[in-house]
């Protein structure tokens, strides 16, 4: 009798590449929201071990995950030593502060060449309905709208590395974002401001919007050291939240493994 043949699963051989990608994007994902929300602390060091074992993934797609956010500017990598948190500094937040602005008013000069009438006056009704949900004066409910408000403008520009590049910066000031639009002066001049943004738009006005933005967006160095001071009172005085980052995390990334 001839030798029996060995046959091979083709999904089996063909989802090793698959799953270390989905493995590294998953560790990716999990690791940059708690940058985001500071549950890694600034200047804190990361432990792969550690962050491995509470995602139950191998230290391969941690690591790749790790360079990805260094190279986004979320971690910094020190020769000999490892991945760490990026300080918190007055430069460093007025710098990413001037470069949403950057991309913002490029992304508004576009949107005023290239949106269609309806794609702009959908962007009207947008805003419309969000004052209503706006005027409940909710921070959490607020940031969400904030950054849909900018997220679609910037895609009206149909330049989609406008967009990436934009979520990147949003990313690493979310939480900043979300202290500051606590502020009942704060919440009024974004409401006020979106609106005029709305018509410059409608306008097709490049130069109208981006004078708008730049008093929208603008953020000076006393700011900045005002914002920080904040900060750095949630992160090391005020009460931490009930459940730790790593371990929320783990059991979403164990969920969608299953």
């Amino acid at each position: 009798m001839g030798a029996k043949r060995k046959t091979q699963s083709p999904a089996r051989s063909g989802g090793g590449p698959r799953r270390a990608a989905d493995s590294a994007d998953r560790a990716y994902r999990a690791i940059r929201q708690w940058i985001i929300e500071f549950k890694l602390k600034p200047e804190e060091r990361i432990n792969e071990l550690h962050l491995a074992a509470k995602l139950a993934l191998s230290r391969t797609p941690v690591r790749e995950a790790l360079n990805r956010l260094a190279s986004e500017g979320f971690l910094v990598f020190a020769p000999n030593r490892g991945f760490f948190c990026r300080s918190l500094d007055v430069t460093d937040l007025v710098g990413v502060y001037e470069m949403r602005l950057i991309l913002e008013r490029g992304a508004f000069e576009l949107a005023c060449k290239r949106a269609s009438d309806a794609a702009i006056a959908a962007f009207a009704r947008f805003w419309a309905g969000a004052q209503r949900r706006w005027r409940r004066r909710d921070p959490d409910e607020l940031l969400n709208l904030d950054e849909a408000f900018h997220r679609q403008l910037v895609e009206l520009s149909a330049n989609r590395e406008i967009a990436r590049q934009l979520a990147a910066v949003d990313a690493r000031i979310r939480f900043v974002r979300r202290i500051s639009i606590e502020r009942a002066e704060m919440q009024a001049r974004m409401a006020e401001e979106h609106g005029a943004l709305v018509a410059a738009l409608a306008d097709r006005n490049a130069a109208r919007g981006g004078r708008i933005l730049a008093q929208h967006i603008a953020l000076s160095a006393e700011g900045a050291r005002n914002v920080l001071k904040e900060v750095l009172f949630r992160l090391y005085v005020a009460p931490p939240a009930a459940e730790s980052a790593p371990a929320a995390a783990a059991a979403t990334a164990r969920s969608q493994a299953a």
